[in-house]
């Protein structure tokens, strides 16, 4: 039997149950063992919250660079030391590979160091003035308290970024996790604390779903929180904005993707293939960036589709906690449905099985579908799952026009051997992120990552989160006299 571990809420500085006691279940996705006791917030726990990284946030954000860098290289190395740990905790929270977690703990270590770099990125700026002995300066200053908000999914990694870049600049934070991966979100925050950061500069809540539109508007609303950072679905994307709109706050949204993967006739097919099968499937297919759309030239189709089938029936699917196993289990029983509702629609409408379409054991079988058309619901809806479909195109430009058809902007993937031509389809490709003979899935902690449309604004990574979490101010000194009209 599986122990049963206790995750509770952390607040300035304390590990505490929720105000009224309240708990719930977390159950292992693949083998359906409860793993874990969660402690469920109420919108109190969340004013609480709150008013902990309001009173965190003067001493913080008047803290040395240095000070600051030494916390996150310190963290860095904890993280490092404790993969084995980490490993675990992401396979028995999501059901995913050995490989997929391994990928976020090894991420993540970069992440803070970069992130170590950052915390003397606050720098100003003399702009010249008309005004007679008046000097200006531009000067950036930590906005505040910021609510980082991240999914499952990429638990180390979304939930790290969610308030690393933020912390690196002296704000205080606030981290919502995910009911589905509570295990890797609280052992975030231990990290953080173990590390020692100082009480009241990080703060953790959990809650269970339906409990989640009650906390998120008390954040939101608090006066203390002047930044917000969400990576999620679009429907709950959509909500937050409205809320930070409604409270003139400024917000970060990555959201949902559709993301499309163009292979023109001079590509090299084999690396095409491979690209393709990664995208596609990483992590289940559950991945914002995952591969959803293969836009493949009719030239090239047979051949394509040929290689791919060959390499997505040789993956290994199985017990997640075992090293070989490739491909493990969807989060929750509601994404099967979801996905084999699709399958369904699309077969009954004229598309064919390419590969996969069943089970094994409680996992999904990586799925091509092939012959999908727009009338078809896969070809328009996200799937965040091993379900992917060929479009057939007869020109570039049609490529572009299906490339596009979608109210998602998030990551996309041309293959040409030709690259002027690839990176004139690139800059004609609606997408935040795009990829000339690269996979959709790439991410760096260094690079400007966000979509367009509704996959969200605002950028994170890099010194590209400087905009998003700090505040731009004009400062200006009068030195002598000034002749004043009046």
């Amino acid at each position: 039997m599986t122990e049963i571990q206790e995750h509770q809420l952390f607040i300035g500085g304390e590990w505490l149950p929720a105000e009224n006691g309240q708990t719930f279940e977390k159950v292992n996705p693949y083998t359906g063992q409860v793993i874990a006791s969660v402690a469920a917030a109420t919108p109190a726990d969340a004013a609480r919250a709150a008013d902990a990284a309001q009173a965190a946030f003067p001493a913080w954000a008047a803290l040395a660079p240095g000070a600051r860098r030494d916390l996150f290289l310190r963290a860095a190395e904890l993280l490092e030391k404790d993969q084995e740990r980490v490993i675990s905790t992401i396979v028995a929270d999501l059901g995913s590979p050995v490989g997929w977690a391994a990928f976020n703990h090894h991420f993540c270590v970069g992440l803070l160091r970069e992130l170590a770099g950052q915390t003397g990125a606050l720098v100003g700026q003399i702009i010249p003035s008309d005004a007679p002995g008046q000097t200006s300066y531009a000067v950036r200053q930590p906005a505040g308290v910021v609510l980082g908000m991240a999914p499952w999914n990429a638990p180390l990694i979304l939930g790290l970024r969610a308030i690393a870049a933020p912390l690196a600049y002296g704000n205080t934070v606030i981290f919502k996790g995910s009911e589905d991966s509570p295990g890797v979100h609280a052992l975030i925050v231990k990290l953080l604390q173990e590390a020692g950061f100082p009480a009241g500069v990080v703060n953790y809540l959990s809650h269970t779903r339906q409990d989640a539109p009650a906390v998120v508007e008390t954040l939101i609303a608090h006066p203390a929180v002047r930044r917000i950072n969400f990576t999620g679905s679009t429907p709950v994307g959509r909500s937050i904005a409205e809320m930070a709109a409604r409270h003139l706050k400024p917000a970060v949204l990555e959201l949902g993707g559709k993301a499309p993967f163009i292979v023109l006739p001079d590509a090299d097919i084999g690396a095409a293939v491979a690209a393709a099968c990664f995208g596609a499937f990483m992590n289940q297919g559950q991945i914002c960036m995952t591969t959803q759309r293969l836009i493949i030239h009719q030239e090239v189709r047979e051949a394509f589709e040929q290689g791919l089938a060959k390499r997505v029936a040789g993956l290994t699917i199985g017990d997640p906690t075992n090293p070989q196993t490739q491909i493990g289990c969807l989060i929750d029983q509601r994404a099967v449905q979801r996905l084999h509702d699709l399958m369904e629609d699309a077969v009954n409408k004229g598309a064919r099985v390419l590969v996969g379409g069943g089970m094994t054991g409680p996992a999904f079988q990586p799925t091509v579908l092939t012959g999908v058309t727009p009338e078809m619901r896969i070809y328009h809806e996200e799937a965040f799952g091993p379900l992917v479909p060929v479009i057939e195109v007869a020109t570039v430009d049609e490529a572009v026009r299906v490339a596009n058809d979608t109210e998602y902007g998030l990551s996309s993937a041309v293959f040409s051997g030709d690259e002027a031509l690839a990176w004139a389809v690139a800059a004609r490709l609606e997408t935040g992120m795009v990829h000339i003979n690269g996979a959709t899935v790439n991410d760096e902690p260094q690079v400007p990552f966000g979509g367009v449309k509704s996959s969200g604004y605002g950028r994170f990574g890099g010194t590209y989160g400087l905009n998003e979490f700090t505040e731009l101010r004009w400062i200006s000194v009068q030195r002598g006299p000034h002749p004043y009209p009046l």
